[in-house]
């Protein structure tokens, strides 16, 4: 299904800046080349230029590439800009970063799961 990205495992963005008049087969050469990834994984790539306001998305869907592009019209992204470098991101870092967010969010309440009982059957 065309663009079907529920079964992501992987999330990886290019930190620093990305011309984005590359095209989908200059965007691979950075992810297999650059970074030494493979393009084929069941993994999104995701690219931005130098103003923040648009974003390019390379994912391999088992029968070729998609190529997602989105350009903001109002606003910019958090975008990290220190290096270039292949940075691994959670799904929760992706909808933080899509939101406008920065995806590090140091303050971010982390989810918790209480502790099961240690003996179910003994309640008084």
């Amino acid at each position: 299904m065309l663009g079907d990205l529920s079964r992501v495992e992987k999330i990886y963005l290019r930190t620093g800046y990305t011309d984005m008049r590359k095209q989908l087969d200059g965007l691979v050469d950075i992810i297999q080349y650059s970074f030494q990834l493979d393009p084929y994984s069941n993994s999104l790539f995701l690219f931005c230029g130098k103003r923040a306001d648009r974003i390019k998305a390379v994912y391999y869907e088992g029968d070729g590439f998609c190529l997602f592009y989105k350009r903001y019209e109002n606003g910019r992204l958090q975008w990290p800009r220190t290096g270039e470098e292949a940075r691994q991101i959670s799904h929760q870092q992706l909808r933080w970063l899509l939101e406008g967010l920065n995806p590090e969010q140091p303050k971010a309440v982390r989810s918790w799961v209480p502790p099961k009982p240690e003996n179910p059957g003994n309640s008084l």
